[in-house]
């Protein structure tokens, strides 16, 4: 999860609504040059953080705090089957995008186990089999891929709050094309991306978030009901192309 401290507290965002998030900002990237199999590529992003379940497991700091997903390296091998397991329900291009991102966040793993190596190996040869049998060529495939990326990068900086104040500009990857993208704040409050490479002149996204009061839990039992009962608020966050 997300964890961002507030003056009263803490504000949770879950991981499955940044995804969601992500999937909103994609949802708005100008058809002319959209990736393959778009809608698809979407359904990839809206569900790339389904292995994330904030109301089971672990999700406390040793001083009984909210767990940032920054502080949570549990990457067991079981869990991440189960999450590309679950993406072939949707299909060979969702679990291509999702065994691609899996690879790169787990990148560092390699090395360090047989088990990880093997893992790691296998994945990347699922993947040119898919991709051979979608008939899909290496740039196309790759390009969908940094699609999705910049979705999650751009989607993160929002639900942190890493929007740079005075209205300067941070870059969310350079992965598209090999062009980079910066974000920055406009005076007005709204968000621009430059260069712009949405279709609206103007659109608005959201994500529901916990509003915590507790600075520190004496259990994840006590955690998880003090999140299924606290307040929800949206936050919001208007993009406007600069004229």
């Amino acid at each position: 999860m997300i964890v961002n401290l507030t003056e009263n507290g803490w504000e949770i965002i879950y991981h499955r609504a940044h995804a969601l998030l992500a999937a909103q900002l994609a949802g708005q990237w100008r058809k002319s040059d959209s990736p393959v199999r778009l809608y698809e590529t979407i359904a990839a992003i809206s569900h790339h953080d389904d292995l994330e379940k904030e109301w089971e497991g672990n999700e406390l700091t040793d001083a009984g705090a909210p767990l940032d997903f920054t502080l949570d390296h549990d990457s067991s091998l079981e869990k991440i089957k189960a999450l590309l397991t679950s993406a072939r329900y949707r299909g060979r291009w969702v679990t291509f995008l999702t065994s691609k991102h899996i690879c790169f966040l787990n990148q560092t793993q390699r090395g360090k186990s047989s088990e990880w190596d093997e893992f790691l190996n296998q994945q990347l040869e699922l993947q040119e089999q898919w991709r051979k049998e979608l008939g899909i060529d290496q740039d196309e495939a790759e390009r969908a891929y940094q699609f999705m990326r910049w979705c999650d990068r751009l989607s993160l900086i929002l639900a942190q709050k890493k929007i740079p104040d005075a209205g300067r500009a941070l870059e969310i990857t350079s992965g598209i094309d090999g062009q980079r993208y910066d974000i920055r704040e406009l005076a007005d409050g709204r968000v621009t991306v430059e260069p712009w490479p949405f279709g609206a002149d103007e659109f608005t996204v959201n994500v529901e978030s916990c509003q915590l009061s507790e600075l520190k839990f004496r259990d994840n039992k006590a955690l998880t009901k003090a999140l299924q009962e606290a307040p929800i608020e949206v936050l919001e966050w208007t993009f406007a192309k600069q004229q």
